[in-house]
Parts: C-alpha cells; structure tokens; sequence
C-alpha cells in the first residue's frame, strides 16, 4: 500500500514536470492564448498532473 502510493506520487510527480518543460517552451503570446501566463504555469502544471 505504502509503495502505491509512492509510485503514485512519483507518476504525478513526472506528469508534473513533463507539463511545466513543455509550457515553459510555448511563447509567451501561445501562452496567452490558453489563458496563462509565466507565472501561472507552475499551477497549471500541477492541476493537471494531480487530475
């Protein structure tokens, strides 16, 4: 049980910090357009991992 929910967080983890690599590449105009900006990317990403 203890290691599911560590590989869960792992994964979650990873899909975290895939998300934040690919939208940090996206220009700040590309951004605008899906309605974040710089310094709402970190909380993007992290919504979308944990969903």
């Amino acid at each position: 049980m203890i290691l599911t929910q560590l590989l869960a967080r792992l994964q979650a983890w990873l899909r975290y910090r895939r998300n934040v690599e690919i939208l940090s590449r996206l220009t700040d105009r590309e951004l605008a357009d899906i309605g974040l900006n710089r310094g709402s990317i970190g909380e993007a990403a992290r919504r979308v991992a944990n969903a």
